[in-house]
C-alpha cells in the first residue's frame, strides 16, 4: 500500500567515470525520480544503461573508478550524498539494505548461513543474538524457504541458487531497513525457481510495507513486481511512468526497441534445398556422469540416462531443462570434454571417439563450443587479434596477411569494427565478447556448433541482437547449432527441433510448435507454465503450484527406468508412476513425450491450468 510521502527522492544526479587530469566520461546524466514509501520502482535499461551505477548511488556509493559528481539523493529526510564515511556505513545498515545479482559472491564459504544472516543486526547491536536468530527464522518462513528452523545451521554450498538468493534478501531485510535494492536477483536463476523466488520477494515486500527499487533488464519480471518504471538509456531516463502506462503506451520509441525485443517472433527459416538421411549429428542411448562406471555402465553419479537426437546439417536443435537437467553435459560430452559411460555419438554417420584426445585434428575442427560466461572464456591478457589467431594457426595454418584478411571477415561475420582487434577482453561490453567468442569458434569453419546458454548473461536487447546473429549466420554458412537453454521464449525464436531434459532423462522432442500449446509433458508444462508473461498481475494470478507440498508417492523407488519427473508432479498417477516405466508416446503435435498419462487427458489438464492461470 503506497502512501504520499517519498522515500527516494534523486535530483540531477551525475555520475562520472576517470578523473581529471584523464579524460573523464559522464555515465549518469542528470537522472531524477521519486520514489513513494512502500513502492516498488523498476530501473530498467540494457547494460551500460546506468542502471546499477544508480542504484548503488542510494547506497553514497560509486564503483572503483567512478566518483559522484553532482546532485542530490535523498532517502527520508537523510542527504546521502553529504554522509561522511561512518555515516554511510549506519546508512546501508540501518536504513538501506542491498540484494546483489549474485548470492553466491555474497556468503562466506567458511561460515553458517545463520552466522552471516544475522552479523549486520549484530554487528550494529540492534537486537539480541536470540532475538536475530528468531527473527532470521521468521524471514526464512516469510521467504519460503524449506525447514525455516534448520536452514540455517547449513553452509552455502550445501543450498541451491534459488534459497541462495532468498538468504541473502533475509540478510538485507534483518535490520528492517526502509529501502531495498534488488540487483537483478534473479538473472542467473532458471524460470521455475526464478518465479518462487519473485513470488517469496513480492510477498515478504508487501507483509513488510518495504520500499523497494528493483534493477532489472527483463519487462517481464518487471511487469510482476514493480509500480512504477524508470526506463534507462546511456545514462539518460527515457521513460519514468507507471507499469501499466509503460507496457501498455510506452511513450518512447526506445521503450517500444525494449518491448519488441521482449515479444520477438519466431525466427523463420527455409529448409536446406538437400535433404540428407544421415544426420550431422546423432547420438544413441547416451548416458553419462562422473565418479566410477560399474560393470553394467552405470557411472557413480548420473547425469544423463538413455538420451538419444539428431541435428541435421544446417539445422537447430534446442536443449531445454532446468540447472542441473543435464543439458550442458550433454553439449561436454559432444565436445569431447566429459566421457560417455554409454552410448554412440556419430558425426555424419561415423562414431566420434568419446575422448578428445583420441579425435582427428578434422573431427576436433568440425565441432565447436562456445560457453555461457564470455568472461571466463577469453583470456584477458590476449587482445581479440591474438585469440582469433590461435584457431586459424591450429587448424588452418593461417598466419601473416592470410591470417590478418580472414580475421577482419571473421569479426566482420559477427557484426564488430576491426577496431576492436587490438582490444583487450577487458574493454569489450559483454554482447561484444559473446561475439568474440563465437568468432572464435567460427574461425575453424565448424559444420556444428554447441552455443551453452549463450544469451543468458545477456540483457534483452544485446541477448535478442546475439540471436539474430546466430539465425544470419546459419543461413549464410549453413552452420548447425545445438542450442541450450533454460528460456522457452529463446529456444522458441531460433530452433526448428527441441529436446526436453529432466534430471538427465528426455521427457519430451519434437518440433518447436510443440511447445506452443497444449498437450505436452507435465515437466514441458510446468516450464511453459514459468515463463513470465509481459502484463502487471500475472504472477498473482498464476495458478498454485506448491510444488514441494505435494504428499509423498507411497515408497520412492530410486529405479531409473521410472520417469525421472513423479516426485514432482502435479499429474502423477499413483500405483503406477512409482512402480511402472513411463511408455514414449506420441502426440498430436508429432512431439514424443515420456508419460503415462494420454495425450487426451494432458490435453484436459493442460487446457484447464491455461485458463485458470
Amino acid at each position: 500500500m503506497t502512501t504520499n510521502t517519498s522515500m527516494i527522492e534523486v535530483k540531477g544526479l551525475r555520475v562520472v567515470a576517470g578523473s581529471a587530469p584523464d579524460p573523464v566520461v559522464e555515465i549518469v546524466k542528470g537522472v531524477e525520480f521519486t520514489v513513494k514509501k512502500g513502492e516498488v520502482l523498476a530501473l530498467i535499461g540494457e547494460s551500460g544503461s546506468g542502471k546499477t551505477t544508480i542504484a548503488l548511488s542510494l547506497l553514497g556509493h560509486a564503483r572503483g573508478g567512478c566518483s559522484i559528481a553532482g546532485g542530490s539523493v535523498k532517502i527520508g529526510d537523510i542527504d546521502v550524498l553529504s554522509l561522511d564515511e561512518k555515516g554511510r556505513r549506519a546508512l546501508r545498515a540501518r536504513v538501506v539494505a542491498y540484494v546483489a545479482q549474485s548470492a553466491s559472491a555474497g556468503f562466506n564459504p567458511a561460515r553458517t548461513i545463520m552466522d552471516q544472516v544475522t552479523e549486520p543486526a549484530l554487528l550494529h547491536k540492534l537486537m539480541t543474538p536470540a532475538a536475530a536468530r528468531e527473527k532470521a527464522i521468521g524471514l526464512f518462513r516469510s521467504l519460503a524457504l524449506p525447514g525455516p528452523e534448520t536452514i540455517g545451521d547449513r553452509y552455502p554450498h550445501q543450498v541451491s541458487g534459488g534459497q541462495l538468493q532468498r538468504l541473502m534478501a533475509a540478510m538485507a531485510l534483518i535490520t528492517d531497513p526502509a529501502v531495498v535494492v534488488f540487483d537483478e536477483p534473479t538473472t542467473a536463476l532458471d524460470v521455475t525457481t526464478q518465479i518462487e523466488v519473485l513470488s517469496s520477494f513480492k510477498r515478504v515486500i508487501r507483509e513488510l510495507g518495504t520500499t523497494a527499487v528493483y534493477v532489472s533488464h527483463d519487462l517481464a519480471v518487471v511487469a510482476q513486481m514493480a509500480d512504477r518504471i524508470v526506463v534507462l538509456n546511456a545514462g539518460r531516463v527515457r521513460e519514468n511512468g507507471t507499469t501499466a502506462q509503460v507496457l501498455d503506451a510506452p511513450a518512447d520509441e526506445y521503450t517500444r526497441q525494449l518491448l519488441a525485443a521482449t515479444r520477438r517472433p519466431e525466427a523463420e527459416f527455409t529448409a536446406p534445398d538437400e535433404v540428407r538421411e544421415v544426420p550431422l549429428l546423432e547420438i544413441r542411448n547416451l548416458s553419462a556422469g562422473y565418479g566410477r562406471v560399474d560393470a553394467s555402465g552405470v557411472p557413480a553419479v548420473r547425469v544423463l540416462d538413455d538420451v538419444s537426437l539428431k541435428i541435421a546439417r544446417g539445422s537447430t536443435l534446442g536443449v531445454i531443462g532446468e540447472s542441473g537437467s543435464g543439458k550442458t553435459t550433454l553439449a561436454r560430452v559432444v565436445a569431447g570434454l566429459v566421457d560417455r559411460a554409454r552410448g554412440d555419438v556419430l558425426l555424419d554417420g561415423k562414431p566420434l571417439p568419446a575422448k578428445l584426445s583420441d579425435r582427428t585434428l578434422d573431427q576436433y575442427r568440425r565441432v565447436q563450443i562456445v560457453f555461457q560466461n564470455a568472461d571466463t572464456a577469453l583470456n584477458p591478457s590476449r587482445a581479440i587479434a591474438d585469440i582469433l589467431a590461435r584457431p586459424m594457426s591450429f587448424y588452418h595454418g593461417l598466419r601473416g596477411a592470410a591470417a590478418q584478411k580472414r580475421m577482419l571477415e571473421l569479426l566482420d561475420l559477427v557484426k564488430l569494427p576491426a577496431s576492436i582487434a587490438r582490444r583487450q577482453p577487458g574493454g569489450l561490453s559483454g554482447g561484444q565478447k559473446q561475439r568474440v567468442n563465437l568468432a572464435r569458434a567460427l574461425a575453424a569453419n565448424p559444420e556444428l556448433i554447441l552455443c551453452d546458454e549463450v544469451t543468458s548473461a545477456l540483457d534483452t536487447v544485446v541477448g535478442a541482437a546475439i540471436l539474430d546473429l546466430l539465425a544470419e549466420l546459419r543461413r549464410e554458412l549453413n552452420v548447425s547449432y545445438m542450442f541450450i537453454s533454460h528460456d522457452i521464449s529463446t529456444v522458441r525464436a531460433i530452433c526448428d527441433e527441441v529436446i526436453v531434459l529432466y534430471a538427465g532423462q528426455c521427457v519430451e522432442a519434437g518440433q518447436r510448435d510443440a511447445l506452443s500449446r497444449p498437450p505436452y509433458h507435465p515437466y514441458t508444462g510446468l516450464l511453459v507454465d514459468s515463463v513470465p508473461a509481459l502484463r502487471p498481475g500475472w504472477l498473482d494470478s498464476r495458478r498454485a503450484m506448491a510444488l514441494a507440498a505435494l504428499p509423498a508417492l507411497g515408497p520412492e523407488s530410486d529405479a531409473h527406468e521410472l520417469c525421472s519427473f513423479r516426485s514432482r508432479c502435479a499429474a502423477r498417477i499413483d500405483g503406477k508412476c512409482n512402480v511402472t516405466p513411463p511408455a514414449r508416446k506420441k502426440l498430436p503435435s508429432g512431439a514424443e513425450i515420456l508419460c503415462h498419462h494420454s495425450a487426451a487427458d494432458l490435453s484436459r489438464m493442460q487446457s484447464t491450468e491455461t485458463v485458470t492461470a
